[in-house]
């Protein structure tokens, strides 16, 4: 078995400091470019003069590469090193995202964006795992807080930077941001991070990784193209059965290696089951919420994508401000009744937004749930990630922190694949009852969606009637997505209070200053 190598804890305060900044700096480049190129799709499209396919590929192969490499790509940095590992996946990431600003073809930009996943796999799990290897046990939980601030906020503070590049410089600028983030995380990395590893006396479990690939691709594509093509397209059914088939090959040969990539009998440890399970659940809700809020910004309230980015800060700032407070409030009162406060948080916030929103209500119709949603995401979010890498030794951090990532992102695809989902059928059922009289072509645009019928509206007798009908309906769209997502917070809520971690000791040492 894997033996860690000499103590890894620092125990300066200064140095903790400067390490926990060069990993969050690493974070943050990573996650602002998940969701960077969303706010400049059509200018890109034109640019490459591109389809809407392959603008997709840009977009989501970067998304794609970074979940399929997390678990193996963790474990290489608790072999080789987490230090070079980290500087290694800056560097590579550093370049791709070069590569991709001054991308002369579609061909370039798709391979930079796949290098850039590469990258960022390497870069995600060794943020986490080097907090949770040189971080004292007093201090951790406060570390753990201000990365899950920045993994949980960090993705709308970087689509709002994004969508200010693109509107007063060029979509070419998205990837500046991500490349000096880049120099400054390797600038603090080379001086403060201290190189931790274990010393492996097993082989890599190569088959292992291969098996970890092919179950999350498969089912990160089924999740992305079952709205698209339908639950029941060849492609969808075939995915979700090679996702299935990769889970079981994968447990199946983690039971018998003699060192397992991940040994999956920790899941039934409660601290790491409820952990992923909640990641899961709050991710993918809060995946899916975005797909519904943008719209109704832009096509509903009629706001420009910088603005509707600008509305969305709120809930990013609570959400930060709840992960910091959530280490405190779980040495009061446990991890098990944070995750769950957080968790019924999460669903008043949903069905506040469901009941209160309309057309004329506007933003204020929707803020309290907003603000609601990010405090509770905020409390859950923490002591989930510590139940996970708290589950396994010191020494494979970078397996528990990439299991940590892998919730995040197929509970992100999940989401957006059933909230998507859930508010195209309710529009789609709600705007048929009210095209009587409409043009069969204004109709046709109507029911693909509600930009198509005010992109079209202009052309029909009652331009007003129509846009209208199309508002109202997304609303009705909108109110059956929230009560799906709090149905999914009741189960989870269940769930923890049944399952959810064991309170060990809620009197622990108060965290120092981080």
């Amino acid at each position: 078995m894997p033996t860690a190598t000499a103590d890894p804890v620092i125990h300066d305060p200064r140095r903790r400091r400067s390490v926990l900044i060069g990993v969050c700096i690493a974070l943050m480049a990573v996650i602002a470019s998940v969701s960077g190129l969303n706010v400049a799709q059509p200018q890109i499209a034109v640019a490459f003069d591109a389809s809407q396919g392959d603008v997709l590929w840009m977009i989501n192969l970067y998304t794609v590469t970074l979940a399929a490499l997390l678990l193996p790509l963790g474990a290489v940095g608790d072999r080789w090193g987490r230090r070079p590992v980290l500087l290694a996946g800056l560097a590579v990431f550093g370049v791709a995202s070069a590569a991709a600003g001054l991308a002369p073809t579609t061909e370039v930009m798709i391979a930079a964006r796949f290098l850039s996943g590469v990258g960022a796999a390497m870069i995600m799990p060794v943020t986490l795992s080097v907090i949770t290897a040189t971080f004292p046990d007093t201090e951790r939980a406060k570390a753990i807080g201000v990365w899950t601030a920045v993994a949980g906020g960090g993705g709308i503070l970087g689509m709002y930077l994004s969508a200010l590049l693109v509107d007063v410089a060029s979509w070419r600028w998205l990837f500046v941001l991500p490349v000096g983030l880049v120099i400054a995380a390797a600038a603090v990395a080379l001086q403060a991070v201290p190189n931790s590893r274990e010393t492996a006396t097993h082989r890599f479990d190569l088959i292992g990784s291969l098996a970890s690939v092919v179950a999350v691709v498969a089912f990160i594509l089924a999740l992305h193209e079952g709205p698209e093509q339908g639950w029941t397209a060849s492609v969808t059914l075939v995915s979700l059965l090679v996702g299935a088939l990769g889970t079981i090959g994968f447990a199946a040969w983690e039971l018998r290696h003699p060192a397992p990539l991940l040994d999956v009998r920790l899941f039934g440890e409660r601290g790491l089951a409820s952990g992923s399970v909640v990641l899961l659940a709050v991710f993918g809700v809060q995946a899916g919420i975005f797909v519904v809020l943008f719209p109704y910004f832009q096509t509903v309230l009629g706001w420009s994508g910088l603005v509707a980015t600008l509305a969305l800060m709120p809930m990013a700032v609570l959400m930060m401000a709840a992960s910091g407070l959530a280490p405190r409030l779980a040495a009061r009162i446990g991890a098990r009744s944070t995750m769950a406060a957080g968790i019924a948080l999460g669903g008043l916030g949903l069905a506040l937004m469901a009941v209160l929103v309309s057309v004329e209500g506007g933003y204020l119709s929707v803020l309290p749930g907003m603000a609601a949603m990010g405090l509770g995401m905020g409390l859950s979010m923490t002591p989930s990630t510590e139940a996970i890498t708290s589950s396994l030794p010191r020494e494979r951090q970078g397996v528990a922190s990439a299991l940590n990532d892998v919730a995040r992102e197929l509970g992100t695809a999940f989401g957006v694949a059933l909230l998507g989902a859930v508010l195209t059928a309710g529009y789609g059922r709600a705007i048929e009852s009210r095209l009587d009289g409409v043009p069969a072509a204004a109709a046709a645009d109507a029911r693909s969606g509600i930009a198509g019928a005010l992109a079209n509206a202009d052309g029909t007798s009652d331009a007003a009637a129509l846009i209208r009908s199309a508002q109202e309906s997304f609303v009705h769209g909108w109110r059956q997505a929230m009560w799906t997502g709090v149905v999914v917070m009741a189960l989870l809520l269940a769930y923890v209070i049944l399952r959810g971690p064991r309170r060990t000791d809620a009197r622990q040492p108060e965290p120092e200053g981080v």
